[in-house]
């Protein structure tokens, strides 16, 4: 149990969009200067995880959640519609830049999947954004090879057994049902893929 929480945390959905981003710096062949490289990761950085932190403190001070997991769906619903709109914003602005626009996409993904979340939070579905964040990266990185014709065969295997392990956390935890846990990923994945298609038309 205690390993689950261990899990839980490190692998929190707010951490998955830096992940992703620093792996893309690390792994993208073409020359970034590398003063914008570090601009683009400061603003991502503090557009994605510590504005996001700060505001997931905020909201727990304030009673508005009970818990950084957001276990209800009634205190799901705000927290939801502020990253949607956080995705849409950074996405935006890197898609802007015409440098690393394939990274906007990346973000575009992530606002859909919750937006998708969001309205699954209406039908009293609360799917597991721990799932879906991990979903969406492995399927960033599926389109990234494709987009870049590089081999991630390592990066994928690390991030599927790792979607094992944070999927098992959250059952043994009683955080969410199978089926919840199922859909995360299904739309966490599908969310990517679909955001890619639409860019590539």
């Amino acid at each position: 149990m205690k390993f689950s929480k261990i899990i839980s945390y490190i692998f929190h959905p707010i951490n998955f969009p830096i992940i992703g981003s620093i792996l893309f710096f690390l792994l993208q062949p073409t020359f970034i200067f590398r003063p914008l490289e570090h601009t683009i990761l400061a603003v991502i950085f503090i557009g994605s995880y510590v504005f996001p932190l700060v505001l997931l403190v905020m909201l727990k001070r304030f009673g508005l959640i009970h818990s950084y997991h957001m276990v209800t769906i009634e205190e799901r619903k705000f927290p939801t519609l502020l990253f949607i709109s956080l995705c849409y914003i950074i996405g935006n602005w890197l898609f802007k830049t015409n440098v690393v626009d394939i990274l906007g996409v990346f973000y575009f993904g992530y606002g859909l999947c919750l937006f998708f979340s969001y309205l699954l939070l209406y039908f009293k579905i609360k799917m597991s954004l721990h799932t879906a964040a991990v979903g969406g990266i492995i399927s960033f990185f599926i389109y990234f090879s494709l987009h870049y014709k590089i081999n991630m065969l390592s990066v994928l295997i690390i991030f599927f057994a790792l979607s094992g392990v944070i999927a098992s956390a959250r059952l043994r935890l009683k955080a969410h049902q199978i089926s919840e846990v199922a859909i995360g990923f299904l739309l966490g994945t599908v969310s990517q893929f679909a955001v890619y298609l639409i860019y590539n038309m």
